[in-house]
């Protein structure tokens, strides 16, 4: 059987809204071994995927009618959320931890896993968000309470954007009016990275777009995930009522 990068939930839904999870899982493929020779704990970190990203993208997108599409290779593999010619696109160490799969990797398997993996994912990505003249892309993705050696982060959730901010500033304004939250602008990471998956799909076309970061201890259980996105649902929906441009 050959085997598919990526998955689409709700495919033949007609709203606007496309939510995309660029790190769903934690899969090796198949023709990789199934493995690139990290331990089982390593591979149910952060550094693999980010977990609880996929309940989350799968309920938002149910919540809102949406489509959703989501990898199915780890980001160890290769990063979809990644220029291609970014240097950590293929890492080889991370966050403490070194990738043996990934140590002798040269710019054939560059080559290889871009054509078997990352390309696909791309090219899904990009026809279903050609579907329709007014898509909104909602990208989703966890961020971990503490890198090794480093100060716990204090947010709840981060809104990522570049110089489109159309979406995300009434969708910030909407999560810090809640009183239990602590919300990240550009938090933990900044908004923009050239030839991420935001830029390639959105910024480059003019569409409305927002990046969420939800810390992954808030949604490590099935019913956290759904509950995120039931939240974020009606936000979103209110952010785009107030978009005017």
């Amino acid at each position: 059987m050959t085997y598919v990068p990526f998955f689409v939930h709700g495919e033949n839904r007609s709203t606007r809204w496309l939510i995309s999870c660029d790190h769903a899982t934690n899969t090796v493929p198949p023709d990789l071994g199934g493995s690139l020779g990290l331990t089982e704990a390593d591979m149910s970190r952060h550094i693999a995927f980010d977990p609880g990203a996929a309940g989350v993208t799968r309920a938002l997108a149910d919540a809102l009618g949406g489509t959703a599409i989501l990898s199915n290779f780890s980001r160890l593999v290769i990063d979809p959320n990644r220029g291609e010619d970014d240097p950590t696109l293929l890492m080889r160490l991370y966050d403490g931890s070194v990738i043996p799969g990934n140590r002798n990797a040269d710019a054939a398997e560059k080559t290889r896993r871009l054509n078997a993996y990352y390309r696909p994912y791309h090219d899904a990505l990009s026809a279903l968000a050609a579907r329709r003249d007014d898509t909104v892309i909602v990208a989703i993705h966890s961020f971990t309470r503490q890198l090794k050696a480093r100060p716990s982060r204090p947010w709840h959730v981060g809104i990522l954007h570049a110089y489109d901010r159309r979406l995300s500033d009434p969708l910030i304004a909407a999560l810090q009016a809640e009183p239990d939250l602590v919300v990240g602008r550009n938090e933990p990471y900044p908004g923009h990275l050239p030839g991420d998956a935001i830029d390639r799909h959105a910024l480059h076309h003019g569409r409305l777009n927002t990046l969420i970061e939800l810390r992954n201890d808030l949604i490590a259980t099935e019913a956290s995930q759904v509950g995120w996105g039931k939240r974020l649902a009606p936000m979103l929906q209110a952010a785009l009522a107030q978009v005017t441009d």
